[in-house]
């Protein structure tokens, strides 16, 4: 009773609390997997979580690819893996998910005929309006619309994978907002809220996942989204000064945060669970209010619209 009335508060939820009462329900055995042989591609993997992840995926065996648009910073990063982990199954590519050409670049040259795992968790949250060179607004190229084209591009190299995951890292910001397909192309002359426009794509990005498991169901693929709660990182830090200085000392550790991604994309017992939100280890709602869901024929919108923005032929 009294975890669910602080579950409730959101608070001491999605702080570093949540997160160690949660844990005393998790089993240890879940992440006892050798993930020898299995490729695993991790976006956003230089830092914060995405660095976490690829890390944790790295010691339990996998060959792992950091998918990174600075090259210098990945490097670094692998080599702190390397040196953590002792593997030498790491990779580093280069590849900016808020670029249409990037994108098609880095599957064209990928050099694997099968990938196991894809983390989609690369994001930005900037605080003034930014166009990419395809047309479209920053936040919504890079935490939607790049890590769409990316996932459909790899859909064939997915479906060769025997168990497949596909893990988007979304926000507990996405509850605040309902989907409007048409407030997520935000007016370049209108007034610019980022963190709004950030928790529009992560609302979108939940759907999305809805969707690809509908779409993409008797394929060998299990599509997973989840929310990390509230996480120190250098995102959070430079996206969010003001709400980093008034919580840091509540904040999960980027290990907590990241765990249930992890977890996701190496628990065994999870293959098959499509399409499912998740939070601490446990599938929960996607809405906090009826007030947040999404009007008949937004979904099916939105998977035109992201289809009409990543250049591809429409389904």
């Amino acid at each position: 009773m009294i975890g669910r009335l602080l579950d409730r508060s959101i608070v001491f939820s999605f702080d570093r609390t949540g997160f160690r009462r949660h844990r005393a329900r998790f089993d240890p055995t879940d992440l006892e997997v050798d993930l020898a042989g299995r490729v695993c591609l991790v976006t956003g993997a230089n830092a914060g979580l995405g660095r976490v992840v690829a890390c944790e995926l790295a010691r339990r065996g996998g060959e792992v690819w950091l998918l990174v648009r600075n090259r210098t910073r990945g490097e670094e990063a692998a080599e702190l893996i390397r040196r953590e982990t002792g593997t030498r199954a790491l990779h580093v590519a280069t590849v900016d998910v808020s670029s249409l050409a990037s994108v098609r670049a880095f599957v064209e040259a990928f050099p694997r005929g099968r990938v196991d795992v894809l983390v989609n968790n690369a994001g930005v949250l900037p605080s003034a309006y930014g166009q990419t060179q395809d047309g479209l607004e920053l936040t919504l190229a890079t935490n939607l619309v790049g890590p769409f084209l990316l996932t459909t591009l790899l859909v064939p190299k997915l479906a060769r994978s025997d168990d497949a995951r596909v893990v988007t890292v979304s926000s507990g910001g996405m509850y605040t907002q309902k989907l409007v397909v048409s407030d997520l192309a935000s007016d370049p002359g209108a007034a610019f809220d980022g963190t709004v426009a950030y928790a529009r794509t992560k609302r979108a990005q939940v759907v999305l996942t809805e969707l690809w498991a509908e779409r993409y169901r008797g394929e060998p693929i299990t599509w997973s989204s989840m929310h990390p709660g509230w996480a120190d990182t250098p995102g959070v830090r430079t996206s969010l000064p003001r709400f980093w200085s008034l919580t840091r000392c509540i904040l999960r550790t980027p290990e907590e945060g990241a765990d249930t991604v992890v977890w996701l994309a190496a628990c065994r017992r999870l293959k098959g669970e499509s399409g499912r939100f998740w939070f601490d280890r446990e599938a929960v709602r996607t809405h906090l209010m009826a007030s947040t869901v999404e009007d008949p024929g937004e979904r099916a919108a939105l998977w035109r619209s992201l289809h009409e923005w990543a250049g591809l032929r429409r389904p």
